[in-house]
């Protein structure tokens, strides 16, 4: 038998939950898991989309996907969903907390206490939420697994979306709690995501000239990310090729802001 490079990025028997799924990144990261072999929940706010998202997946991967309504701010609908995971599909391995989204704003103290509430519940609470309710199953699974979708924002000012940079910093700390507290029975890592051009920058109240602006990035890279440039480093993360890798801050970005010390 000849040695397979590639088979400990294989997902065979995993169970996945991705908040967020049914489109852009979120999309791309279920797409990636099934196409590896594992099952896979697609939790989003927009049911239907999930749904149509996940027939999609499967008839291209041949692997079981379903899609779900979820409002990861309600308990309810959180604990819906993993127990309609374990249902279908018997457990629980993967959790992706994938959803977040922010706003943007010209004076960072004209935020409303209640803009930065909602934001921390949407960006931060909700994973602790998710993983609460799934550890039952991961304790049980074999390479139980929790990647959580960053920003680079999270690390960098930017006062600009400062709510959402806000509560991706707390997740950030949040989550390496949980990962010393889980240690050795569930693998937590954070991914923080640079600019990956998608419709929620539209959505976020960015116009088409800044828009242009996030698409010529000062990176080493020197181009805007793909969702399936941040897909990949999940895969490697929640996948048993990264069995050695927790409690970390992983960043995805280009490379990061490309310094130039004098002019051009």
């Amino acid at each position: 038998m000849s040695f397979d490079a590639f088979g400990d990025f294989r997902m065979d028997g995993q169970i996945a939950i991705v908040t967020g799924g049914a489109q852009n990144i979120g999309e791309a990261i279920a797409k990636t898991f099934s196409g590896a072999g594992a099952k896979v929940m697609i939790a989003d706010l927009n049911g239907d989309k999930a749904e149509a998202t996940a027939a999609a997946i499967q008839a291209e991967t041949g692997n079981e996907v379903r899609g779900i309504e979820c409002n990861v701010t309600l308990e309810k609908d959180i604990q819906r969903c993993v127990d309609e995971t374990v249902k279908a599909f018997g457990g629980v391995s993967t959790l992706v907390n994938n959803v977040g989204w922010g706003r943007a704003y010209d004076d960072p103290l004209a935020v409303s206490e209640e803009d930065m509430i909602e934001s921390y519940k949407l960006n931060t609470l909700s994973a602790m939420r998710m993983t609460a309710a799934c550890r039952p199953y991961l304790l049980q699974a074999e390479n139980a697994t929790i990647t959580n979708s960053g920003s680079l924002v999270g690390t960098i000012p930017a006062f600009d979306f400062i709510a959402y940079s806000a509560a991706k910093a707390a997740l950030n700390h949040l989550m390496l709690g949980l990962a010393h507290y889980f240690a050795k029975e569930v693998r937590i890592n954070t991914v923080l995501i640079g600019t990956v051009l998608t419709a929620g920058y539209a959505a976020a109240g960015l116009d088409e000239k800044a828009q242009y602006a996030l698409a010529h990035p000062n990176n080493l890279t020197g181009r805007a990310g793909k969702p399936q440039d941040v897909a990949n480093a999940f895969l490697w993360l929640a996948s048993p090729a990264g069995s050695w890798v927790s409690g970390q801050t992983i960043q995805v970005s280009g490379g990061g802001t490309r310094i130039k010390l004098k002019p051009e």
